[in-house]
C-alpha cells in the first residue's frame, strides 16, 4: 500500500481518537492526555495510538488502564470517521518522547546554571587579578617607587 495513504489514515485515526478522548470520554482515570501520533499496519488491521500523559507514574498507568478499557468506544468513534471496510484494532502506547525531551531540557538548564555559576566565579577572580595588575600599572611614579640609577 502507498505510504501517503497510510499517513492519511494514521492522521485520521489520530484526530478521531484525540477528539473522542478529549470531548466524549467520561472516564475519570483519563486526564491530561495528548494523542501524539498513530501508526497503522500495512493491511490497516492494527493501529498503535501513542499518547502522552502529564503527571506521575501512577497517573500514567491509570490513564493507560482507562484507555484500554475504553478501546471499544474509541474504536467505534474512529470507525464513524473512517470510510474503509475495516476499522483497525487500536492499541494505546505511552509515548515517552515528550517526557524524555522535558528531562533533557531540565538537565541542560542545570548544566547551564552550573557553567554560569562557575563562570561568574572565574570572572570574579580574573577581575580581581586584572584590578591588581591595573593598580600597579596605572600608578604614577612617586619618589618611593621611582627607579633612578
Amino acid at each position: 500500500m502507498k505510504h501517503h495513504r497510510l499517513a492519511r489514515v494514521a492522521e485520521a485515526i489520530r484526530e478521531a481518537a484525540s477528539e473522542a478522548i478529549l470531548f466524549e470520554l467520561k472516564d475519570p482515570r483519563v486526564k491530561f492526555t495528548t494523542v501524539t501520533r498513530a501508526e497503522v499496519s500495512a493491511d490497516l488491521q492494527h493501529a498503535k495510538v501513542y499518547v502522552s500523559v502529564m503527571g506521575s507514574d501512577r497517573d500514567r498507568s491509570l490513564t493507560l488502564h482507562g484507555l484500554k478499557s475504553a478501546t471499544g468506544f474509541i474504536q467505534s468513534k474512529v470507525g464513524d470517521r473512517m470510510k474503509s471496510r475495516y476499522v483497525p484494532h487500536l492499541e494505546f502506547v505511552l509515548d515517552e518522547g515528550v517526557r524524555n525531551s522535558q528531562e533533557v531540557a531540565r538537565l541542560l538548564a542545570e548544566e547551564k546554571a552550573r557553567d554560569q555559576e562557575s563562570g561568574d566565579r572565574g570572572q570574579e577572580s580574573e577581575a580581581e587579578a586584572a584590578s591588581d595588575g591595573a593598580d600597579t600599572a596605572t600608578k604614577a611614579p612617586t619618589p618611593d617607587n621611582r627607579t633612578d640609577s
